[in-house]
C-alpha cells in the first residue's frame, strides 16, 4: 500500500460535511411482512435500509464470513496466484474491468482494501481440484441463491410501489449478472489520513451488504455522514445507479417504451472509513439490468449497463474517479 499517505480520498466540499454517528432513525423493514409504504419511504428518503427475517441461515453467513477470513490470510503472492478465472483478486482499488482486473490506479487514489470479486453465474469454473476453493464455492452458491431470492423479490416489491410496468420491468434486474465481493480492510494507524473506500455510489441496481461487527460504513443523508452501525443477523440493502433511473410509470408507456426517470429514488452515497486497532470484512451482493437493456428516460439520453460501464471506467481512467449518471443526463439549453 505505497503511497496510501497521499490518499486525500474527498473533495474540499465533502470534506467539510459533518460527520454523526447516531444511526438510530435508518429504516428497518422486516422480509416476512413486508410494508410497501415503509419501503417506498426508505428508498425515497434514504436510498437505504436494514433488512431483518431475511431467511438466510446464520450458520451459512458464518462459515462464509470464517472461510474468507481463511483466504484473506493467505500471503499476498499465493492470493495473486490462487484467484484466478472466474474469481479475481484486487487491492487499493474497487475500480474493476468487466473481467475482474483492478483499473490502473495512482498513489493519489490508493483505496486501504483488499478483495476477491466473485461472478455468480461462473462458479462451476472454480478450481474443483482445490479442496479450500471447492468448499468457497458450495458456499458461495447457496449464499448466492439466497441474494438473488432477496434482490428479486424486494425489486419487484419496489416496482410495485412506483407502478412499473411488471413485463418489462422484468429487464431491468437480472440475476445472471449478479456478483459477490468480499472485502477486506486491514487495520490501519492512519485512520485519519486513509479510506477503505472513498465516496463514491454503486452502479448496480440494487446492494445487499453483510458486514461484521468492526463497522466503517458512513452514508449521506441530508449532507451528514451517518455511521451505519453494524446489527447482528441483519443486511443492509442500498440502491444503486441503475435503480435511480428505473422509474417507471406504467401511464408512460403509451409512449415511451422503456425507461422513463424521474429520480425518485437515489443511488445513496456512501464510503468506508478503516480502523485503526481491528480489521473490517463484508460480503456484499451486486445485481444488474439485464444485458442489452435499454434505458430511455426524459432526463437521459438512452443507454445501456455496458454503455454506462464503459464511460465509468473511461472517467476513472482519465480523470481518477466516477462521474455516473451526470455523464448520460439532457443537457438543458441556455
Amino acid at each position: 500500500y505505497i503511497g496510501i499517505q497521499q490518499n486525500s480520498g474527498l473533495d474540499d466540499t465533502t470534506k467539510q460535511i459533518q460527520e454523526v454517528v447516531n444511526d438510530d432513525a435508518i429504516p428497518v423493514l422486516d422480509f416476512q411482512c413486508l410494508d410497501l409504504g415503509k419501503l417506498q419511504e426508505a428508498c425515497e428518503d434514504w436510498g437505504l435500509f436494514r433488512l431483518v427475517n431475511h431467511g438466510i441461515p446464520l450458520t451459512l453467513m458464518s462459515q462464509l464470513r470464517d472461510h474468507s477470513r481463511n483466504l484473506f490470510s493467505l500471503t499476498f503472492e499465493s492470493k495473486q496466484e490462487l484467484f484466478t478465472n472466474p474469481m479475481s483478486y484486487f487491492w487499493g482499488t474497487t475500480a474493476l474491468t468487466p473481467t475482474g482486473a483492478a483499473l490502473s490506479i495512482g498513489p493519489q487514489n490508493i483505496n486501504w482494501v483488499e478483495g476477491l470479486n466473485i461472478p455468480l453465474s461462473q462458479l462451476s469454473l472454480f478450481q474443483k481440484e482445490n479442496e479450500t476453493l471447492g468448499s468457497f464455492r458450495v458456499l458461495l452458491e447457496e449464499y448466492g441463491g439466497h441474494l438473488a431470492r432477496l434482490a428479486t423479490t424486494m425489486f419487484g416489491a419496489m416496482a410495485k410501489s412506483l407502478h412499473l410496468d411488471p413485463e418489462l420491468s422484468k429487464t431491468y434486474i437480472s440475476e445472471s449478472t449478479g456478483f459477490v465481493r468480499v472485502y477486506r480492510y486491514p487495520q490501519c494507524s492512519m485512520e485519519n489520513e486513509a479510506w477503505g473506500i472513498n465516496v463514491h455510489t454503486d452502479s448496480s441496481v440494487l446492494s445487499i451488504l453483510n458486514q461484521d461487527q468492526v463497522g466503517g460504513l458512513q452514508v449521506l443523508k441530508d449532507d451528514n455522514w451517518l455511521q451505519v452501525k453494524p446489527i447482528p443477523d441483519t443486511l443492509v440493502f442500498n440502491l444503486g445507479d441503475m435503480m435511480q433511473i428505473n422509474n417507471v410509470p406504467n401511464e408512460y408507456f403509451k409512449s415511451v417504451n422503456q425507461a422513463i426517470s424521474d429520480d425518485k429514488y437515489k443511488s445513496v452515497k456512501h464510503r468506508v472509513k478503516v480502523n485503526k486497532e481491528k480489521e473490517r470484512f463484508s460480503i456484499c451482493y451486486f445485481v444488474f439490468p439485464a444485458e442489452g437493456s435499454v434505458i430511455q428516460s426524459s432526463k437521459y439520453r438512452p443507454f445501456t449497463y455496458s454503455d454506462f460501464q464503459a464511460q465509468v471506467q473511461q472517467d476513472v481512467k482519465t480523470l481518477g474517479f466516477k462521474v455516473g449518471l451526470e455523464r448520460f443526463k439532457f443537457k438543458v439549453a441556455g
